[in-house]
């Protein structure tokens, strides 16, 4: 369970799944502390894209059925430009991410232990 008054950037709602408010309570403590350091780290502010997904959401976007989205272990954040992109691989990787997608838009982070570790990917 997340104490969410010790998370500083962020809040629940921002990991909600569009068709479950109140979902972002299903986010791993693990990784969105990390998360939480990883903003700290970058010196701006983070957008979550997506978060948790509820299985009817993860389809409807077209996620894989064993998505780390639906177990609370990932979230897309926002870029806006490549030096954006770039800070954030950059901390997400020093911070010990060690499973990344990297789209034109947003960047997946995801610490989901049950998933291939060590694998960059592109969409």
């Amino acid at each position: 369970m997340i104490d969410w008054t010790t998370i500083r950037n962020f809040e629940q709602s921002e990991f909600d799944s569009p068709d479950f408010p109140g979902s972002g309570s299903n986010m791993q403590a693990d990784f969105v502390e990390t998360l939480d350091t990883l903003r700290d780290y970058c010196g701006f502010p983070l957008y979550v894209t997506s978060g948790f997904r509820t299985a009817t959401h993860n389809a409807s976007v077209g996620g894989k059925p064993n998505s780390a989205h639906t177990r609370g272990w990932a979230a897309d954040l926002y870029v806006g430009s490549d030096a954006e992109r770039y800070a954030i691989l950059d901390a997400a990787i020093e911070l010990g991410f060690q499973r990344i997608g990297i789209g034109s838009t947003f960047v997946h982070l995801d610490l989901d232990p049950s998933l291939p570790q060590h694998v960059v990917w592109v969409y």
